[in-house]
């Protein structure tokens, strides 16, 4: 490394300096592709999720792409897609977001993300036609997806609805404990439901032309989401069953079903026109090129690499990185949300080397720069908070080997970040953690 490399970012860096133009270096490299992924690096940064959400509203408004896509369960995305669409049963923005009460509950509820879901409103209502969308992909909502099947064959096709109340019923036993389920029949202590959720789909599929002539865009739509949640139901009921197996990698099932969702999305809004343009929300983790880090060299594949492999050059991927500041995030899985300083990057990782540039904040267009890329192409270490995050641990829980040119496009770094506000408060977050910066009387 050249002595002199902080200098070289510095000299190669566009500064975000809160001006109207601070994202046009983003544009520019974004140019007329048809899918812009945005990550973070955390899932309880204000910046990230407000910066996001900014280059989103230009994409949409100027540039008339049609959805965001979203790490997030397929029924409370498809609640937010209603509202901000105009047919949904939701009065505001709060309303649309009550879908998402499991943990964690702040990855969706929270200020920035309320802010983008009544702007896309106010946005879709002065559109014609062209209203933009908002999505989930992930797989966690199978007992919700369930639900969401059979109330749309309860209206359309009771018989039907009855026949896939039966197959479903193999989830009984389990109530809505889907971790009981995996570790069941993950070590054939029960009979698996694969064979049942799979007579489900195919029988919803076979049926499909009876339901598609009923109502138009209607029809098809309702007809659309239902067979997702039969997709979700299925896949679901695999992630859970192999997750206990150590042969099968329950993250690469996970980011083939976030994949199989969003080709499956592509299509049929491509089928109403146009190719459509989507922007997809999610961690770093999955949507930089997982080839380009150590979970690539582990066998782990993600959303990002299965999009660069299918569609190349139309693909346009973007990371965060913050140095210190504060975060939200849990100390255990569904414990409390809090309010936790995230600690000064490791001296070995990006983070540290974005920071010696002494930019606050700034833009790296990492795909037409060949001279930084190649100075940034030795591996460093790279931070990912989740939603728990144990500065403790942090080396261990939260760092990975990754050569970030060839994991990303583009990246936005934020030195000094502060958590994201949840739409509801717990006490440990109120409390927070003053962070070390600060003096001892505030």
């Amino acid at each position: 490394m050249p002595a002199n490399l902080p200098e070289i970012i510095r000299k190669s860096a566009e500064p975000l300096v809160g001006s109207p133009n601070d994202f046009d270096a983003i544009i520019d490299l974004i140019g007329d592709r048809r899918f812009v992924l945005i990550g973070e690096a955390s899932h309880g940064t204000h910046e990230f999720y407000r910066i996001r959400a900014q280059i989103s509203k230009i994409l949409i408004a100027e540039h008339g792409f049609d959805a965001v896509a979203v790490e997030a369960d397929w029924p409370d995305g498809y609640r937010i897609n209603r509202f901000v669409r105009g047919f949904g049963d939701d009065h505001d923005s709060v309303e649309a977001l009550n879908g998402f009460q499991r943990f964690p509950q702040w990855m969706w509820r929270n200020a920035d993300v309320l802010d983008f879901v009544g702007w896309l409103r106010e946005h879709n209502d002065e559109q014609s036609d062209r209203k933009c969308g908002f999505y989930g992909l992930d797989l966690y909502s199978l007992n919700d997806s369930i639900s969401a099947v059979l109330a749309y064959l309860d209206k359309i096709d009771p018989a039907a609805a009855k026949r896939a109340r039966d197959h479903y019923s193999c989830f009984e036993q389990f109530g809505q404990d889907t971790t009981s389920y995996g570790y069941a029949t993950g070590f054939r202590m029960a009979p698996d439901c694969e064979a049942a959720v799979i007579k489900s789909l195919v029988d919803l599929r076979r049926k499909a032309m009876d339901y598609l002539q009923r109502d138009g865009q209607v029809a098809a739509d309702a007809y659309f989401c239902a067979e997702q949640n039969a997709l979700v139901v299925r896949n679901a009921e695999e992630y859970y069953r192999t997750m206990f197996k150590r042969e099968v990698s329950s993250w690469n099932l996970r980011d083939t079903h976030m994949m199989e969702s969003l080709v499956r999305l592509t299509n049929y809004l491509s089928s109403h026109g146009s190719p459509a343009k989507i922007i997809v929300w999610a961690h770093n983790s999955h949507l930089g090129d997982a080839r380009a880090t150590q979970m690539g060299r582990r066998g782990e594949i993600n959303l990002g690499q299965l999009i660069r492999q299918q569609f190349g050059n139309e693909a346009v991927s973007i990371g965060f990185t913050t140095y210190r500041g504060t975060v939200t995030a849990a100390s255990e899985w569904d414990s409390p949300a809090e309010r936790k300083t995230v600690r000064p990057g490791h001296p070995d990782s990006y983070e540290a080397l974005f920071h010696e540039t002494e930019v606050q904040n700034f833009f790296l267009n990492l795909r037409d720069n060949d001279t930084l890329s190649a100075y940034l192409r030795n591996e460093r270490l790279e931070r990912a908070i989740g939603v728990i995050y144990r500065p403790e641990t942090e080396l261990m829980s939260h760092y990975f080997q990754a050569c970030l040119p060839d994991q990303f496009d583009g990246v936005m770094h934020y030195d000094h970040t502060r958590a994201v506000e949840p739409l509801e408060r717990t006490t440990e977050w109120i409390a927070g953690e003053v962070e070390e910066t600060f003096p001892s009387g505030l």
